[in-house]
């Protein structure tokens, strides 16, 4: 019975220092990284500007900045010249392979910069990137670089936990032309296009997802809209998948990264709008011609002859309904009062664009159509772009708004839903909430991600 009892006693410690181990080994035992298939950014509208701005985390540690969303620009550009603090950053050289993926189709510019004071974005043989103001159309040479990219994933309809790309490569914009024509605080834009370095590009060749990105603007300034990476189903609040339902039109791409539809026609109250059809179609061996869809437009631009033709359309079917002073940039308006309470003027509020011969039709409601300046002032949301621009019809963010747009960049098609208000939801329907994402946000009116 003696002997009994320090055995008992040795046995014990044993299978004690067995059960310490095991939880020891839980507790130090290394995360598996989580590889998710689809990731969000969040998307606000600027009251100022009428610019969608993306909310996205840069640096080491990340921190939270906001960027204006472009959608042919060809990679992020980012204001590196002032406070750039991360200790991710890093300048790929001229001919590294950074370098070759950031120019595939052109020359490699080499670079060399010369600054007293030598801020981020300045250094000597380094790979240089044309960089661009989609709103001013301000260019100027900038240079590649690399640091990390923050992200929420999400597999329903809010965000989930945060991913890395711990090498995600931009470009360092020189600031003075990322101030001008933009939203307070905004550090560059958030390029979407058809590019090797652009974000649904980086991010699908990352985490190894489908090319597939999905757009969402909301139309009210203070809300939330979305922008995912990777396949559906894309799912709002009360599990509304907006992705259900698309109609889908060939997609082509532009010389610049730009994404391009066949608009044959565009009609009203279904009459025909009567315009030179010789101006529809896109001419990729002079990159001029046909539909562009942007970002950096807040409203549809139009060559001088299709508004000319539109407005008069538009205002050939809304007679009994007075017009007022234009508010520029707006070519005609209504007294609005007058035109809420003209039953015609919601029929005529609506717009087709005609695709695919006559096959599909992208159906712009009231919402995507007026604009309204002024209590009393109701305009038509199209502009005037000039007798010769690039493209004769660039559609703008009014009429993209509450919109689920899908550019499947495998298949080269468009999906596009027309507004989902008339399914009872919207692009500010995703429950963004408020998460923890362990990234700062920047209050800061001077300093650059």
């Amino acid at each position: 019975m003696a002997s009994f009892l320090p055995n008992l006693l040795l046995l014990f410690s044993c299978f004690s220092l067995l059960i310490f181990t095991s939880v020891a080994t839980v507790k130090t035992r290394p995360q598996i990284p989580i590889k998710p298939n689809k990731l969000v950014l969040k998307v606000q509208k600027d009251g100022a500007t009428n610019l969608h701005v993306a909310q996205i985390y840069k640096r080491n540690p990340p921190v939270q900045f906001p960027f204006v969303v472009d959608l042919n620009g060809r990679f992020l550009s980012v204001n590196c010249e002032n406070q750039y603090l991360s200790s991710g950053y890093n300048a790929p050289v001229c001919h590294s392979t950074q370098c070759a993926r950031a120019n595939p189709n052109s020359q490699m510019t080499c670079r060399t910069c010369s600054s007293s004071r030598t801020p981020l974005g300045c250094h000597s043989n380094a790979c240089g990137l044309m960089t661009t103001n989609p709103v001013t159309r301000q260019s100027a040479m900038g240079e590649l670089a690399q640091d990390v990219l923050s992200i929420p994933s999400t597999q329903g309809s809010s965000p989930g936990p945060m991913v890395q790309v711990p090498q995600f490569l931009f470009a360092c914009a020189p600031s003075n032309i990322m101030q001008k024509g933009l939203p307070k605080n905004v550090q560059g834009f958030a390029g979407l296009g058809h590019s090797p370095i652009s974000l649904p590009y980086q991010l699908a060749s990352h985490f190894g997802f489908p090319a597939k990105f999905a757009v969402c603007l909301p139309s009210a300034h203070g809300q939330n809209g979305v922008i995912f990476f990777g396949e559906g189903p894309y799912l709002m609040n009360r599990g509304i998948d907006v992705s259900r339902k698309l109609t889908y039109t060939p997609l082509t791409i532009g010389r610049q990264g730009e994404y391009y539809i066949n608009v044959q026609s565009i009609k009203i109250n279904n009459k025909v709008v009567p315009l030179n059809t010789s101006l529809l179609p896109y001419s990729p061996k002079r990159g001029v011609g046909g539909t562009m869809i942007s970002t950096t437009a807040p409203y549809t631009i139009l060559q001088t002859s299709i508004f000319r033709a539109l407005i008069q359309l538009f205002i050939n079917q809304l007679q009994g309904v007075p017009q007022v002073k234009p508010v520029a940039p707006f070519g005609v308006c209504f007294d609005a009062k007058r035109f809420a309470s003209n039953k015609a003027a919601l029929t005529v509020s609506s717009i087709d664009l005609v695709l695919d011969n006559n096959r599909n039709i992208w159906r712009l409601y009231g919402h995507n159509v007026i604009v309204q300046p002024s209590p009393n002032v109701a305009c038509l949301g199209f502009v005037d772009g000039g007798l010769r621009p690039q493209a004769s019809i660039v559609i703008g963010a009014l009429q993209l708004e509450d919109n689920l747009l899908q550019f499947d960049l495998t298949n080269s098609r468009l999906g596009f839903s027309s507004s989902l208000l008339s399914r009872r939801t919207s692009c500010s329907s995703f429950n963004f909430g408020k998460s923890s994402t362990g990234a700062e946000e920047s209050t800061e009116s001077t300093d650059e991600p």
